[in-house]
């Protein structure tokens, strides 16, 4: 797995129509089914989108990445945020650069959450594995590991669907993708054009970006979390607490330590 490089400094901007709060909500409900945390892992965290609101909510994160610069930028967005001087009851961050398919702590956690599609990134089984069992070995008796993934349908879709373009004032995208059906693994072609602001002139900075993500069928996801090791895993899809179906974009997994 690749750090995202001159990607992060134009990540936030792209990203900025996410569903941040969805994945915010489903964890706060999957919580109070499983048991509200403490401490919290952000698994592949990029630049704090979702550990910045828990920390500013009262729980103590552990941010965790592969990429230095994504880390970097995260950090500036926490210490420069003024509800992190304010609140008292605000937790903590600890920003980390690791593996997700090794991470350790000198502490065990209550919870680890890896959203918008993480494993998917992953392109091997044996890296999701060895991910599932540093969660697991990560995680305190009880704790739960809660995490999303593109289901193969999703994947088929955006080569279905693709180019994508984007094309605004200060910001704009070609994306192409090209689906190797046998993996279920796609490839996103992006070039982005994005508006040098430190500049008098109108400059643009191109960035060449390719993301390699592929799909692995639930059924297997569930064998390879038993194989790490966790006694309940339940599923979920499309940001609620409810049981997938074949037409899910988005599929869910809580899986208890």
């Amino acid at each position: 797995m690749r750090a995202y490089r001159q990607f992060a400094s134009v990540y936030d901007r792209l990203m900025e129509d996410m569903p941040y709060p969805d994945w915010l909500r489903f964890a706060r409900e999957s919580w109070e089914r499983y048991g509200i945390p403490k401490t919290v892992v952000d698994l592949g965290c990029g630049t704090g989108s979702l550990a910045i609101p828990l920390a500013r909510s009262g729980f103590d994160v552990f941010a965790i990445d592969l990429s230095a610069d994504m880390l970097t930028i995260g950090r500036n967005k926490w210490e420069e945020s003024p509800q992190q001087a304010i609140r008292s009851n605000a937790g903590s961050i600890r920003w980390l650069q690791q593996d997700m398919c090794s991470w350790e702590l000198p502490e065990l956690v209550d919870t680890v959450i890896s959203f918008c599609d993480c494993v998917n990134y992953l392109t091997e089984e044996a890296d999701v594995e060895a991910a599932f069992r540093a969660t697991y070995n990560g995680l305190k008796p009880g704790g739960v590991f809660l995490f999303d993934v593109h289901p193969p349908r999703t994947l088929e879709r955006y080569a279905k669907e693709q180019p994508f373009v984007l094309d605004e004032r200060d910001v704009a995208y070609i994306w192409t993708c090209e689906l190797d059906k046998e993996r279920v693994e796609i490839e996103h072609r992006l070039t982005i054009f994005s508006k040098e602001s430190d500049r008098k002139e109108e400059r643009f900075a191109r960035i060449e970006e390719v993301h390699v993500q592929r799909a692995y069928d639930a059924s297997w996801i569930r064998r390879a979390l038993s194989r790490a090791g966790f006694s309940r895993i339940d599923s979920f899809a499309d940001f609620k607490l409810e049981l997938p179906d074949s037409q899910s974009d988005r599929l869910f997994f809580a899986a208890v330590k």
